[in-house]
């Protein structure tokens, strides 16, 4: 096994705080309080300074560590099905995917939500439809996202949640 810093701290509490936040609010906050309003204010908050650091971060946090590919996405899922493949010591291909889809996801729930409260579309239809979607989109990502890590980290036998709660990444020699 090799042992190799892959997350930062900054990239781990971000994406922790999101889990917990989202969670929150998604299921448990009611959804007419001021509490649910702050709370995806900070996910908006959240999300920006994620975006800084994907310019300015460690290497795998930035953005050009992991930039989407159609080609290298199909390739990881014929071998997430096939049980073989590459392991990634950063995000994968799909993961990759996955990041900017939540990303941008949360992005149109926060504006969708503050644009609900405008005097300017009180009564209208859109926003909260689109505020809805956008929440159940962004359930149904987390919940393939979720099913991905699990599927992958018995594929690989690398850790994936602990690599989040720790920073590293145990890679068997294998995949070296």
């Amino acid at each position: 096994m090799h042992r190799i810093k892959v997350w930062d701290p900054f990239v781990r509490i971000f994406h922790w705080t999101l889990v917990c936040l989202f969670a929150g609010n998604a299921l448990i906050i009611n959804h007419h309080s001021k509490v649910h309003r702050w709370v995806g204010y900070v996910i908006v908050g959240l999300v920006l300074f994620r975006g800084i650091w994907g310019f300015l971060g460690t290497r795998y946090a930035r953005f050009d560590s992991f930039r989407p590919s159609v080609s290298g996405a199909i390739e990881q899922a014929r071998g997430m099905l096939r049980k073989g493949g590459p392991v990634h010591v950063g995000h994968t291909p799909l993961g990759a995917w996955m990041i900017y889809n939540l990303l941008l996801s949360m992005l149109v729930i926060g504006v969708s939500g503050y644009v609900i409260r405008l005097d300017a579309f009180w009564g209208l239809e859109w926003p909260e439809r689109l505020h809805a979607l956008a929440v159940t989109w962004a359930e149904i990502s987390v919940a393939v996202h979720v099913s991905a890590v699990i599927w992958e980290s018995r594929r690989s036998r690398v850790n994936l949640p602990l690599s989040m709660v720790n920073g590293y990444k145990d890679l068997p020699d294998e995949h070296l």
